[in-house]
């Protein structure tokens, strides 16, 4: 199997050289060069198998054995999976007799962002280790930096996952100020030696923008090696495809309905946890259409009704004064907006302007769109496609997708937008209805679920990702709950592990805005430069 750039510029490449490269010199994400179709007595032979089987199964699909055999495949997911909280990693809990929760957050960062980045720094280390073993003893070891932002969950998972690991520094950008406190101790608490923390004054898309321009810079990126932990990285939207399988089978246990009919809700702001289900769908596991579920950052949401990816919501009017305000029948628009657009709101993992994964769906749709004698003319088109569009995204903000394009869109997936009043009131309704505490990200998905449940079959049953542990907001949670006598955050929700946190030891470095030059002096400063003729070999 190999790799190409969305924007088709580039050679292919392998998965090692994929995973260690992440972002494509062109600006492009990769993407396989063909879904695999699942085997076809996956059914029976996969119906029993716990995460770590299921994993195996499923990488070993994009991964060949001359590049990571099954023996090594196995130990690496094994390895990954041990950190676990729950046993079966991403465990399936029923709330109501057609409304089940997923549970991402049993991994060591209480995120859903621990189930891919586990084994993407257990990747990291093993490539870099059978580099360094094939060099002469004289020659330095190959050395990875690898750079990422964070909205918040992202930050902890990675450093989690790549702490203390041998030749890798990580360097990770977030928000000052816009990650919830215990995200932003989870990050900067961490003290080893090669992990690095930056608070950017910004928004995080504009640390987004920063790790795309140092990816940009092919000298700086040879120089350093960069490699990247953001969704970006293919190997993290492999790894999440596993939990769609895992809880295909589980709810198939549960259900006696031959006619059973699966939809699954995902809270998103990047499109990373949705797009895994999308390619689980385009491999073959039987599901329905995909729900995007977003906060009041709904750009996402905004192209389904439409079909306009744009980052500035052009149905809302502009006053004589120069105030913008909702056009009749647009969003509320009453969370607190900031010059770039981004609004602040209860679910900060979601305040994103620009869903960066949402180019490999883009991608798809351009194939699938394209006119061709032949796959190669095709896939040529739909990377001048996507060039085009997200050249138009960069300049003008915007772009308009032809309308078969949209409809192809909204084959597979819908979407809808969520305020703060609504998530605050789906927590409380959980509580109350089901005696369960969800985060405000989780809440975003389980009222769009319910939103459109009336219109479900009879045997439709909904599978929310519950992408974050409660405690990991507690100003959300104890502000929906404070009118609950029988709700108590730290008996209720406080986990063991974050008592006493805030008070921890930190190590943080300001970055007074976001320039990417400013970045690049503390990444100079801190990371060891890798040796120059590494940077050739991807």
């Amino acid at each position: 199997m190999k790799y190409f750039s969305t924007r088709g510029a580039g050679q292919l490449l392998s998965f090692e050289e994929t995973v260690l490269a992440g972002l494509a010199p062109d600006g492009g994400l990769y993407i396989p060069e063909h879904i695999p179709s699942l085997p076809a007595d996956w059914q029976t032979a996969w119906k029993d198998h716990s995460f770590v089987d299921l994993s195996v199964e499923v990488l070993s699909l994009y991964v060949t054995p001359d590049e990571i055999s099954k023996l090594e495949l196995r130990q690496l997911v094994e390895k990954s999976y041990s950190t676990f909280r729950h046993r079966e990693i991403t465990p399936l809990k029923k709330l109501t007799d057609t409304t089940y929760v997923l549970e991402l957050f049993h991994g060591p960062t209480f995120a859903f962002k621990d189930v891919a980045l586990q084994l993407l720094g257990n990747l990291f280390e093993f490539f870099l280790k059978r580099r360094n073993q094939s060099r002469a003893l004289n020659e330095k070891p190959e050395k990875l930096t690898v750079v990422g932002a964070t909205s918040g969950d992202t930050g902890s998972a990675a450093i989690y996952g790549l702490r203390n690991k041998a030749n890798v520094s990580i360097f990770i950008l977030h928000p000052k100020g816009r990650v919830s406190p215990i995200q932003e101790a989870q990050m900067t608490t961490v003290t080893d030696v090669n992990v690095h923390n930056l608070a950017v004054k910004g928004t995080f898309d504009d640390c987004q923008d920063v790790v795309k321009l140092l990816f940009g810079d092919r000298e700086f990126n040879a120089t350093h090696r960069l490699g990247a932990v953001n969704s970006i990285n293919w190997a993290r939207i492999l790894a999440q495809t596993v939990y769609y399988f895992l809880s295909y089978f589980h709810i198939k246990r549960q259900v006696a309905d031959p006619a059973l009919e699966i939809q699954y809700v995902v809270p998103t702001g990047n499109f990373g946890d949705i797009l895994a289900g999308y390619y689980a769908k385009r491999m073959g596991l039987p599901i329905g259409r995909l729900g995007v579920a977003t906060n009041a950052n709904d750009i996402l949401t905004r192209f389904w009704k439409s079909g306009a990816y744009e980052k500035v919501d052009t149905s809302r009017a502009t006053t004589p004064a120069g105030e913008t305000v909702p056009a009749a029948g647009a969003s509320d628009g009453k969370q607190a907006e900031d010059a770039s657009g981004v609004k602040e709101t209860l679910s900060p993992a979601m305040d994103i302007l620009v869903s960066s994964n949402f180019e490999r769906l883009l991608w798809y749709l351009a194939y699938d769109n394209a006119k061709g004698a032949d796959d190669e003319e095709r896939r040529r088109s739909a990377g001048r496609t996507i060039a085009d569009w997200m050249g138009k995204v960069k300049s003008d903000g915007r772009v308009q997708v032809p309308t078969e394009v949209l409809e192809r869109a909204r084959d597979d997936f819908f979407a809808e937008r969520v305020s703060d009043e609504q998530t605050l009131e789906t927590i409380e309704y959980y509580f109350e209805s089901a005696k369960y505490i969800a985060d405000p990200h989780t809440a975003v998905g389980l009222y769009v679920a319910r939103t459109v449940a009336p219109s479900n079959s009879p045997h439709v049953r909904q599978i929310v990702l519950s992408t974050a542990h409660p405690a990991k907001f507690s100003e959300a949670v104890t502000r929906a709950l404070e009118g609950s006598p029988s709700f108590d955050f730290e008996r209720d929700v406080l986990p063991p592990e974050f008592k006493g946190l805030l008070e921890c030891e930190r190590r943080v470095i300001d970055v007074e805005g976001a320039d990417v030059e400013l970045v690049k002096k503390v990444i100079e400063k801190y990371a060891v430069p890798a040796v120059a003729q590494v940077g050739a070999d991807v």
